[in-house]
């Protein structure tokens, strides 16, 4: 397509949007009642009950205990396998509307595709594209419904998400002209719910506000950048955020639960419940429920197969691959995001928790629960953000890489794979079994509402109430101010001791504040008491803003039950540092030891299973080989 052909579609597809909005902004009708959604009483109790800064967590025990006191003549309303984003969150929107509820999860909270994710919340931006090139109208309702869940997200969970500016490079005048007339239309449809007005920045201004970036393509002098917001998150802090809000409004979730069969009513043949193995004990029982929802990520047709082992598969796995570089590579407050590269592909380079991530790869996979990025991944996206850098791009530089699978969805009535899909697919397939796979971090929230209306539907429920979650904030959200950093520095200390066994007072320094505010929200405040009061105030790698407090508080309040699940999932160092990582072993799994009064033979299995972990994070002291390129 010629740039002037271009350059007419965008100009009538804006002009189809315009007049879909009326000439603005457009908002959806919500499905059910807005009293449902905006307050009432019960949304007002259950905000008072999260936002209890003296809340606690049901321990580990009595949650196992509910899941098996759920029997054939007591059971719940609704069991949930799979702790990822949307089983977390098909959790905690079927509690908050009265019912019944259990959660297993085979590993931890968000140990699969939720914690290895962009990190980005996305506005829909490219469904917009396609939108107006193919005057698609559904193309545009699925641009609002993410517009809408992106806001929602990032009010639920302040101290988690946060806009941020992505700068898209271009090398000639009509780059500038079509990006920036295609993101003023999406400020457009954005309407109240836009993060900030993109805007076009000259050559100059934005080398100022990106130093790294090139000058100068291939033959082609850059023109300008064109900057729009999206929103950016901690997604495992935030998966793990929404396991424990559900467990305070009554959910029982339990972490390192697996589902080694489902229970089968012999008469009626419908699912009745599942029988769950504790992988920390080897204990096994039977949990039953009115309906078991499906939540596994790319692992829900293990469970589809456990009914019928010659069920069609429905997940499609693709594998997308991320890096982690120093924070030289981006400047803080700004992300780079290249929508086409030469052969094609999406590349961006983001500022995420002092470091910068930069991906992604989208291939096809197998489904493995360990997945391990390739060498040539790495190497095409170190190739790929060489070409728009001024400086020399190492594949020395590389302090972590990871793969996460996502799991393309495809409709298993459907008689052809072009009905594969990145948007979610929610059916019942077996009665009383309700599996939901598919779709995005940013939906995750109306999934799981889709989810819990058809189990709902399923086993004849009778909820209390509509749907709530899309004004619950969850636990830590409650109070927390973008300041709140500067109590945390003012109030508290870290007693921190030495190697000869004494304590001394260090301070509480910006870098330590911040983190702990954005981390815990509200709840930084225990964190930081642990470190004063019980000389935990040390850090756990040099360089790194992480606690030894973090661990005990984690141990305590969070369900982290390993090493891998503090390393990996509480703190991030493992996808930050694997290195650090490495480093800060020995000391997590020495606090957790205290805390969960492992002998000296489990330690030394943590320490094991952790380093074998880390393996597969490919550092740049982890590569499969050199091969001279970006050394």
């Amino acid at each position: 397509m010629s740039p002037a052909s271009s350059l007419r579609r965008l100009a009538v597809g804006a002009a189809v949007i315009a007049a879909a909005s009326g000439g603005g902004a457009v908002y959806l009708s919500p499905s059910v009642a807005s009293s449902d959604r905006g307050g009432g009483p019960i949304l007002d109790s259950l905000r008072r009950r999260i936002g209890d800064p003296n809340a606690s967590v049901p321990s580990r025990s009595a949650q196992e205990s509910v899941l098996i006191g759920a029997s054939a003549s007591n059971p719940l309303d609704v069991l949930v396998i799979g702790g990822g984003a949307t089983g977390s969150g098909v959790a905690l929107d079927a509690v908050t509307r009265g019912l019944r509820v259990g959660l297993v999860e085979r590993e931890d909270f968000s140990s699969g595709t939720s914690s290895r994710s962009t990190k980005l919340i996305h506005g829909g931006v490219r469904y917009l594209e396609k939108a107006v090139f193919n005057l698609d109208y559904g193309q545009l309702k699925l641009v609002f419904h993410a517009l809408e869940e992106r806001k929602q997200l990032i009010e639920n969970a302040p101290h988690l998400c946060h806009a941020l500016p992505c700068m898209t490079p271009c090398f000639d005048w009509f780059e500038v002209v079509y990006f920036w007339m295609g993101l003023k239309m999406y400020d457009l449809v954005a309407g109240p719910r836009l993060l900030h007005l993109s805007r076009y920045y000259s050559a100059q201004e934005s080398a100022e506000l990106f130093p790294t970036l090139a000058r100068k393509g291939k033959d082609k002098s850059l023109r300008g950048t064109v900057v729009y917001y999206d929103g950016q998150m901690n997604d495992s802090r935030l998966n793990v955020g929404l396991a424990c809000t559900a467990a305070l409004a009554g959910a029982a979730v339990l972490n390192h639960a697996e589902v080694v069969s489902l229970i089968t009513d012999e008469a009626t043949k419908r699912i009745v419940g599942a029988r769950v193995r504790n992988n920390l004990t080897g204990k096994e029982f039977e949990s039953y429920a009115k309906v078991v929802v499906n939540a596994a990520g790319p692992f829900c047709d293990s469970i589809r197969k456990m009914v019928d082992e010659d069920t069609k598969p429905m997940i499609c796995p693709s594998s997308g691959v991320h890096i982690v570089l120093p924070d030289y590579y981006s400047p803080e407050g700004m992300g780079l995001i290249v929508p086409k590269t030469k052969d094609g592909r999406v590349v961006f380079m983001l500022p995420w928790l002092g470091r910068t991530v930069a991906g992604t790869t989208d291939s096809n996979t197998s489904i493995t629960p360990l997945p391990e990025p390739h060498e040539d991944e790495i190497q095409f996206i170190l190739d790929a953000i060489s070409d728009y850098l001024n400086i020399k791009v190492r594949r020395t530089d590389v302090l972590s890489a990871w793969s996460g699978i996502r799991p393309l969805a495809m409709d298993p009535t459907a008689k052809s794979t072009e009905s594969i899909s990145r948007d979610h697919v929610v059916f019942e397939e077996n009665p009383g079994l309700v599996t939901i796979t598919g779709g995005k971090w940013t939906t995750y929230r109306s999934m799981a509402e889709d989810a819990v209306d058809a189990a709902i539907k399923s086993g004849k429920l009778s909820p209390t109430n509509g749907c709530v979650t899309q004004k619950l904030q969850i636990l830590g959200s409650h109070g927390w101010e973008p300041s709140s950093f500067t109590a945390l520095a003012q109030q508290y200390v870290r007693m921190k001791k030495t190697y000869g066994g004494k304590v001394v007072p260090g301070a509480m320094d910006t870098a330590a504040a911040k983190h702990l505010s954005h981390a815990y929200g509200s709840m930084a405040d225990r964190v930081a008491i642990i470190a004063q009061e019980e000389g935990l105030g040390k850090r756990l790698a040099h360089g790194h803003p992480f606690l030894e407090a973090e661990v005990a508080y984690c141990a305590r309040h969070e369900y982290c039950e390993s090493a891998v699940d503090f390393i990996a999932r509480r703190c991030r160092i493992a996808f930050l540092d694997t290195d650090a990582a490495a480093r800060a072993l020995q000391r997590v799994v020495e606090i957790l030891a205290s805390e969960h009064k492992w002998d000296k033979s489990r330690e030394k299995q943590e320490l094991q299973k952790a380093k074998e972990f880390l393996q597969t994070f490919k550092s740049s002291k982890n590569a499969q080989f050199h091969d001279g390129k970006h050394n």
